[in-house]
Parts: structure tokens; sequence; C-alpha cells
């Protein structure tokens, strides 16, 4: 256990010198990206962090427990949000960033990633840190709370890599909701790299090929 959650590490080689922190999504956990890693083709060693989400009653799934990073209130998730839900999963993932720092990994040599609900945490938090980071990717994502962003974000990520990829034909989380999102950003001056997929909720082999490729920029801007 690291930063308060449960987590599963894998490690691309010897002594690496760049931490992934992956965040799952809806009802799954630490272990649902684990098997990508190896297609990544990464350039450099990485240690990733799949950390697990805490099991929580979810209230448009009949209230069923089960691993969340928060409530979702509505299918309209941009009207009610659970604010205090993506306070505490903010506060932990910035324990999991604390403590690649006192392994002594550099934040810039540190990309926050996630799917889904994951990925609504990782732009979250990523936007919000007090040091900027290698970058931020976000998988059939949206932008929470945003309302506040204007308020709480921060000068050292202003210029960090972010990736958004979405399917267009994603049932679960509308493409036009990512657009939304992505459009708050570029009103806020953020540089986003954007990428859609003629696919549903779910990540695919032409995905992981522009992942692998902005993953692999992102750590050699890092040691330029």
């Amino acid at each position: 256990m690291t930063g308060g959650l449960e987590t599963v590490a894998v490690a691309t080689g010897k002594d690496p010198r760049f931490t992934v922190i992956w965040l799952h999504g809806l009802g799954a956990d630490g272990h649902d990206f684990e098997p990508i890693v190896p297609a990544l083709g990464l350039t450099t060693a990485v240690r990733f962090v799949f950390p697990h989400a805490p099991v929580r009653r979810v209230t448009i799934n009949q209230g069923m427990a089960m691993r969340a990073w928060y409530d979702i209130l509505a299918l309209d998730r941009l009207t009610v949000e659970d604010e205090a839900g993506i306070h505490a999963s903010q506060a932990a993932v910035a324990a999991l960033i604390e403590d690649e720092l006192a392994r002594g990994i550099d934040a810039k040599r540190i990309v926050l990633a996630g799917f889904s609900q994951g990925g609504a945490i990782a732009l979250h938090t990523g936007l919000r840190m007090p040091y900027a980071l290698g970058g931020i990717m976000v998988l059939s994502a949206y932008l929470p709370l945003r309302r506040t962003l204007a308020a709480e974000r921060t000068d050292a990520n202003a210029a960090t890599p972010i990736l958004m990829a979405h399917g267009s034909y994603d049932p679960v989380l509308p493409e036009a909701l990512a657009v939304e999102s992505l459009r708050s950003l570029e009103q806020l001056g953020y540089a986003v790299e954007w990428h859609s997929y003629p696919m549903a909720h779910m990540v695919c082999g032409e995905e992981i090929k522009d992942i692998s490729r902005w993953l692999n920029a992102c750590f050699a801007a890092a040691d330029g």
C-alpha cells in the first residue's frame, strides 16, 4: 500500500527513472491496464503504478458497492457532482505522486494517466499540482468540477503535455462530453493533443500506438 491506496507496480526495466501512475475506470481495479504495458514499446525503463480505487456505493448503479474514484449521482455528470469524493481521490493521488518524489523520481518524470473515471481524476488532480508533471493522459474521460478549475489550477502545469483520447461510439461517456472538456481546457490556454477513434468505451490498437509515441515523447522531453 502506498499513498493510502493499494497499488500494483510493474517495472519495464532495471532502475526506472520514470513513473506512470495510471488510474482505472469505474468498477475495475489496478490490474485492468497492467496487460497493456508490454504493448507500449517504451524506449526507457518505466515504473507503472496502478492503484486500486476505494470501494464505495455508486448512485447510478443502484447504490451497488464497487471500486470508484467518486460517486456518480446522475447520468448528466456535470449537473450534480460528488465534490467530496473527487477531492478525496485528488488527495489520495497527490499522495501517490509524493511517494514517487520521495523515491527520488523528479516530478517532470512522472506522468499521471487514467481511463474513464480514472482519467477524470488524473486531469482534475494534475492541473492542480504545485509542481510540473511530465504529462497528463486522459482516456475516454472528461473534466470534472470544471467551474472551479480557473481558480484552482496552478501555473506549474500550464504547459504540461496533455493527451486526450476518446471513442466516437462511446455509449458510457459520450464523446461530446470529452469535446466540451477539451474546449474548456483550450479556453484556459492549455495545449491538448486530441485523438478520436471509431470505438466504444474501450482502448484500441491505434490508440495504444499513439499512447506509446506520446509517452516516449514525454520521457524524451524530460531528459532534454
